[in-house]
């Protein structure tokens, strides 16, 4: 048996809705790109939705809005992807990581407010594996050190305070207490890659949440100027009668969702739920096959802390093993046909990174984490077959080492 690591759940009705906006004419940012929209804000209960085509630039482009730039920092987490901290880097500003609490893939709570000074203007929290993270402890933090913030730019000054930019590339469908991932930050980005639990192929979002001063579409609008080189109308505008004449208001970017890809995610969307609940049921046999076995699993789901993951990621820890032990296991696995991951290697290991002057010797607890997890394969498409075929996989390559 051969099961990939993770490959997109595509139907019939994804080709069709593809084919559509083929033969519609209409294949850049169009009418599918807003409707696409709409759907993110509705799941979401966010107040308003932008797409692009990536959550990269979804999180760059909002740091952008932000004003942050030389001078400011911005913290994030060293247990992440590259991209939660390059897009830092992209607009000037210094990244400030922060390590993870011990035995947890979500931050050092405690210690973020040592961090806030009166130079940080963002805090980039990741949803990691499609867990939200706890939003309550990260506002305690940044309203402890809402009297030394210092804004730059206008929207910086509605909020008086750091703001919360999450990166939920991994959270798209998850819920934490009352609240959607999307409507839990001031402002989240999503990621519809080919591996997430809704795919565009290519493509992301930015939400934001209701706050006070904060015209939304206001805030649409220079979105849409920052995705499309700053060009006062898009193509759809254009098609107008007599109005093919537009500005360049500034020497933006060129990062605007194209209607191809917007397609793939509306039809994504009417299949989205039964997709969700497939991962979940996955995720509760391999919660209760892998019990008593020596390892520990990322918890999706908390009755007492209302948390709903959004079931992206199964990560799991080799308690009290190596690195060594853990390559070991995933060739072993790979042997026997099935296709692993590690999420992540922190960022103080990787080269940019240390260039930067990070040393993964200040990040012990994410290293820890590292250093013995593994990614089980998970996603909806997955036959009942497979999933019994990898846990007993897993188990007699554990077991055999």
């Amino acid at each position: 048996m051969k099961i990939p690591f993770s490959p997109p759940d595509i139907s019939e009705e994804e080709i069709n809705e593809v084919t559509a906006a083929l033969r519609s004419g209409w294949i850049t940012t169009g009418p599918r790109t807003k409707k696409f929209e709409n759907l993110i804000t509705e799941l979401c209960m966010s107040e308003k939705s932008a797409c692009f085509d990536s959550c990269t630039a979804a999180l760059e482009m909002t740091l952008r809005m932000l004003g942050v730039g030389s001078g400011d920092e911005v913290i994030v987490p060293a247990y992440t992807y590259t991209a939660s901290a390059s897009v830092i880097c992209h607009v000037g500003a210094k990244p400030v990581m922060i390590d993870c609490a011990k035995n947890s893939v979500q931050i050092d709570y405690d210690r973020l407010p040592e961090l806030i000074n009166e130079r940080t203007k963002v805090i980039i929290p990741v949803d990691l594996g499609g867990v939200p993270c706890d939003y309550d402890r990260i506002y305690d933090a940044v309203y402890s050190k809402k009297g030394i913030f210092r804004p730059s730019n206008p929207i910086q000054a509605l909020f008086g305070r750091a703001v919360v930019l999450a990166d939920g590339a991994h959270s798209f469908g998850a819920r934490r207490k009352q609240f959607a991932s999307g409507a839990l930050a001031d402002f989240t980005a999503f990621s519809f890659h080919a591996v997430k639990n809704l795919t565009t192929a290519e493509g992301g979002a930015i939400t934001w949440k209701k706050h006070p001063g904060l015209d939304s579409e206001e805030l649409y609008r220079k979105y849409m100027l920052y995705s499309l080189h700053g060009q006062s109308k898009d193509a759809l505008a254009k098609t107008k009668l007599g109005s093919w004449e537009y500005d360049i208001v500034e020497p933006f970017y060129k990062c605007n969702m194209t209607d191809l890809a917007a397609a793939l995610g509306i039809a994504q969307m009417k299949r989205f739920p039964a997709m969700l609940k497939r991962r979940r049921k996955i995720i509760e046999y391999y919660d209760r096959e892998l019990q008593g076995t020596g390892v520990s699993m990322l918890k999706h789901y908390s009755e007492k802390e209302k948390i709903t993951s959004s079931g992206h990621l199964y990560l799991v820890k080799l308690i009290g093993k190596d690195e060594s032990f853990r390559n070991k296991v995933i060739e072993r696995m790979a042997n026997l046909g099935v296709s692993t991951n590690v999420h992540y290697k922190p960022l103080p290991m990787m080269t940019a990174y240390k260039r930067l002057g990070f040393d993964i010797a200040d990040f012990p607890n994410a290293y820890n984490m590292y250093r013995n997890e593994i990614t089980l394969p998970l996603y909806s498409g997955l036959t009942d077959e497979e999933v019994c075929y990898i846990i007993d996989s897993f188990k007699k390559s554990i077991k055999q080492l």
